[in-house]
Protein backbone atom coordinates (compact mmCIF):
# COMPACT_ATOMS: atom_id res chain seq x y z
CA UNK A 1 0.00 0.00 0.00
CA UNK A 2 1.69 3.55 -1.25
CA UNK A 3 1.00 6.23 1.09
CA UNK A 4 2.32 9.89 1.55
CA UNK A 5 2.35 12.15 4.35
CA UNK A 6 0.13 15.34 4.30
CA UNK A 7 0.07 17.97 7.34
CA UNK A 8 -3.94 18.55 7.43
CA UNK A 9 -5.98 19.25 10.53
CA UNK A 10 -9.75 18.19 10.92
CA UNK A 11 -12.97 20.24 10.21
CA UNK A 12 -15.47 20.70 12.61
CA UNK A 13 -19.62 19.93 10.64
CA UNK A 14 -19.59 24.15 10.74
CA UNK A 15 -16.29 24.38 8.88
CA UNK A 16 -17.12 21.24 6.32
CA UNK A 17 -20.76 23.59 6.02
CA UNK A 18 -18.64 26.28 3.94
CA UNK A 19 -16.68 23.80 1.74
CA UNK A 20 -17.88 23.92 -1.93
CA UNK A 21 -18.01 20.68 -4.70
CA UNK A 22 -14.26 22.06 -5.65
CA UNK A 23 -12.50 22.26 -2.24
CA UNK A 24 -10.28 19.50 -1.78
CA UNK A 25 -10.58 17.21 1.69
CA UNK A 26 -9.39 13.78 2.97
CA UNK A 27 -11.46 11.01 4.35
CA UNK A 28 -11.32 7.43 5.43
CA UNK A 29 -9.61 5.44 2.30
CA UNK A 30 -11.73 2.67 3.30
CA UNK A 31 -13.21 0.55 -0.30
CA UNK A 32 -16.08 -1.73 -0.31
CA UNK A 33 -15.76 -2.22 3.20
CA UNK A 34 -12.17 -2.66 3.64
CA UNK A 35 -10.99 -1.23 6.34
CA UNK A 36 -7.65 0.99 5.46
CA UNK A 37 -5.70 2.80 8.06
CA UNK A 38 -5.54 6.22 6.15
CA UNK A 39 -7.11 8.77 4.28
CA UNK A 40 -8.06 9.28 0.71
CA UNK A 41 -8.47 12.80 -1.47
CA UNK A 42 -12.36 13.62 -2.30
CA UNK A 43 -14.87 16.24 -2.61
CA UNK A 44 -17.96 16.56 -1.25
CA UNK A 45 -20.69 15.53 -3.52
CA UNK A 46 -22.73 18.77 -2.66
CA UNK A 47 -22.25 22.16 -1.30
CA UNK A 48 -21.69 22.02 2.48
CA UNK A 49 -24.18 24.64 3.11
CA UNK A 50 -27.00 22.00 1.71
CA UNK A 51 -26.35 20.28 4.86
CA UNK A 52 -29.32 19.78 7.31
CA UNK A 53 -27.62 17.56 10.00
CA UNK A 54 -26.90 13.66 9.76
CA UNK A 55 -23.81 13.07 7.54
CA UNK A 56 -22.24 14.36 5.00
CA UNK A 57 -21.37 12.52 1.43
CA UNK A 58 -17.93 12.77 -0.22
CA UNK A 59 -16.83 10.78 -3.40
CA UNK A 60 -13.26 9.97 -3.16
CA UNK A 61 -10.17 10.47 -6.40
CA UNK A 62 -10.95 6.47 -6.35
CA UNK A 63 -14.82 6.86 -6.88
CA UNK A 64 -16.12 5.49 -3.72
CA UNK A 65 -19.01 7.37 -2.04
CA UNK A 66 -17.84 8.27 2.01
CA UNK A 67 -20.43 9.08 4.36
CA UNK A 68 -19.34 10.97 7.38
CA UNK A 69 -19.75 12.73 10.36
CA UNK A 70 -17.20 15.52 11.37
CA UNK A 71 -18.14 15.86 14.92
CA UNK A 72 -18.19 12.05 15.74
CA UNK A 73 -15.26 11.36 17.78
CA UNK A 74 -15.41 7.71 16.74
CA UNK A 75 -15.66 8.67 12.98
CA UNK A 76 -12.35 9.39 10.88
CA UNK A 77 -13.63 12.54 10.20
CA UNK A 78 -13.02 15.43 7.30
CA UNK A 79 -9.55 16.45 6.91
CA UNK A 80 -8.30 19.69 4.88
CA UNK A 81 -3.99 20.75 4.09
CA UNK A 82 -2.97 22.63 6.35
CA UNK A 83 0.75 23.16 7.29
CA UNK A 84 -0.16 24.20 11.10
CA UNK A 85 -2.03 20.91 11.48
CA UNK A 86 -0.62 17.10 11.75
CA UNK A 87 0.43 14.27 9.93
CA UNK A 88 -1.76 11.61 8.07
CA UNK A 89 -1.04 9.27 5.85
CA UNK A 90 -3.16 9.22 2.22
CA UNK A 91 -3.39 6.99 0.24
CA UNK A 92 -1.78 7.51 -3.48
CA UNK A 93 -2.92 6.86 -6.52
CA UNK A 94 -1.35 3.62 -8.77
CA UNK A 95 -2.61 4.90 -11.92
CA UNK A 96 -6.40 5.22 -13.76
CA UNK A 97 -8.74 2.84 -14.46
CA UNK A 98 -10.03 4.04 -17.72
CA UNK A 99 -13.56 3.19 -18.90
CA UNK A 100 -14.48 4.06 -22.37
CA UNK A 101 -16.37 2.08 -25.30
CA UNK A 102 -14.29 2.56 -28.76
CA UNK A 103 -16.11 2.19 -32.26
CA UNK A 104 -13.67 0.31 -34.49
CA UNK A 105 -14.94 0.64 -38.06
CA UNK A 106 -14.51 -2.26 -39.62
CA UNK A 107 -13.00 -3.56 -36.26
CA UNK A 108 -12.16 -7.47 -35.85
CA UNK A 109 -10.41 -9.50 -33.87
CA UNK A 110 -6.72 -8.59 -35.60
CA UNK A 111 -7.54 -5.09 -35.22
CA UNK A 112 -8.62 -4.77 -31.01
CA UNK A 113 -4.88 -6.82 -31.22
CA UNK A 114 -3.22 -4.42 -32.53
CA UNK A 115 -4.86 -1.99 -30.57
CA UNK A 116 -3.82 -3.70 -27.41
CA UNK A 117 -0.06 -3.86 -28.65
CA UNK A 118 -0.24 -0.26 -29.07
CA UNK A 119 -1.48 0.46 -25.59
CA UNK A 120 1.53 -1.62 -24.76
CA UNK A 121 4.07 -0.28 -26.90
CA UNK A 122 3.21 3.27 -25.79
CA UNK A 123 2.44 2.48 -21.72
CA UNK A 124 4.27 -0.64 -20.83
CA UNK A 125 3.31 -4.48 -20.13
CA UNK A 126 0.77 -3.44 -17.50
CA UNK A 127 -1.21 -1.53 -19.34
CA UNK A 128 -3.99 -3.86 -20.49
CA UNK A 129 -5.42 -6.65 -18.51
CA UNK A 130 -8.49 -7.97 -20.19
CA UNK A 131 -10.54 -9.10 -17.04
CA UNK A 132 -13.86 -9.12 -18.84
CA UNK A 133 -14.40 -7.59 -22.67
CA UNK A 134 -17.20 -6.96 -24.72
CA UNK A 135 -17.10 -7.42 -28.27
CA UNK A 136 -19.79 -6.78 -30.12
CA UNK A 137 -20.61 -6.42 -33.67
CA UNK A 138 -22.56 -3.09 -34.57
CA UNK A 139 -25.83 -3.31 -37.07
CA UNK A 140 -25.49 -0.59 -40.08
CA UNK A 141 -28.34 1.30 -39.22
CA UNK A 142 -28.11 5.02 -38.08
CA UNK A 143 -30.72 6.67 -36.42
CA UNK A 144 -30.88 10.76 -34.84
CA UNK A 145 -30.70 11.22 -31.00
CA UNK A 146 -33.31 14.01 -30.24
CA UNK A 147 -33.76 15.43 -26.70
CA UNK A 148 -37.54 16.50 -24.99
CA UNK A 149 -38.30 17.31 -21.49
CA UNK A 150 -39.44 14.31 -19.27
CA UNK A 151 -42.22 16.18 -18.95
CA UNK A 152 -43.58 17.30 -22.10
CA UNK A 153 -47.06 16.82 -23.41
CA UNK A 154 -47.43 13.99 -26.24
CA UNK A 155 -48.25 14.59 -29.45
CA UNK A 156 -46.48 17.65 -29.54
CA UNK A 157 -45.09 18.96 -32.66
CA UNK A 158 -41.38 18.68 -31.84
CA UNK A 159 -41.22 22.65 -30.82
CA UNK A 160 -39.98 21.69 -27.92
CA UNK A 161 -37.02 18.95 -28.79
CA UNK A 162 -33.27 19.99 -29.13
CA UNK A 163 -31.15 17.91 -31.34
CA UNK A 164 -27.95 15.88 -29.79
CA UNK A 165 -26.76 13.95 -32.49
CA UNK A 166 -27.60 13.24 -36.34
CA UNK A 167 -26.44 10.05 -38.36
CA UNK A 168 -24.60 7.81 -35.07
CA UNK A 169 -25.10 4.21 -34.73
CA UNK A 170 -27.66 2.90 -32.14
CA UNK A 171 -25.21 1.10 -29.94
CA UNK A 172 -23.37 4.55 -29.03
CA UNK A 173 -26.73 5.89 -27.65
CA UNK A 174 -26.22 3.24 -24.74
CA UNK A 175 -23.15 4.98 -23.80
CA UNK A 176 -24.82 8.64 -23.83
CA UNK A 177 -26.92 10.33 -21.05
CA UNK A 178 -29.61 12.67 -21.64
CA UNK A 179 -29.57 16.53 -20.04
CA UNK A 180 -30.80 17.21 -16.59
CA UNK A 181 -34.39 16.70 -17.08
CA UNK A 182 -34.71 15.49 -20.54
CA UNK A 183 -35.53 12.18 -22.01
CA UNK A 184 -34.13 10.58 -25.33
CA UNK A 185 -36.15 10.18 -28.14
CA UNK A 186 -34.42 7.81 -31.19
CA UNK A 187 -35.42 7.91 -34.60
CA UNK A 188 -34.11 6.42 -37.68
CA UNK A 189 -31.90 8.69 -39.60
CA UNK A 190 -33.61 10.86 -42.22
CA UNK A 191 -31.52 12.41 -44.44
CA UNK A 192 -31.55 16.35 -44.26
CA UNK A 193 -32.96 18.32 -47.30
CA UNK A 194 -31.32 21.68 -48.01
CA UNK A 195 -34.14 23.34 -50.04
CA UNK A 196 -32.90 26.77 -49.98
CA UNK A 197 -33.14 28.31 -52.93
CA UNK A 198 -30.18 29.12 -54.95
CA UNK A 199 -29.28 31.57 -57.19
Amino acid sequence: MNTEKVTARRLTAGEVSELGLQDGIFVSAEMNGLPLDCYAPAFLTEPGKNFEGGFFAARTAFGEEIRVLPDDAEDRGIWVADKTGEEIEVLRSAGVLLNLALFVPNGNKESLDSLYAAARDAFGAGIVQRWSEESVAVPDVKVDLFEEPARGRKNTSGQNRDRRALDIYPTRVRFMEPSDGWKFIVEPHKEIVDETPTI
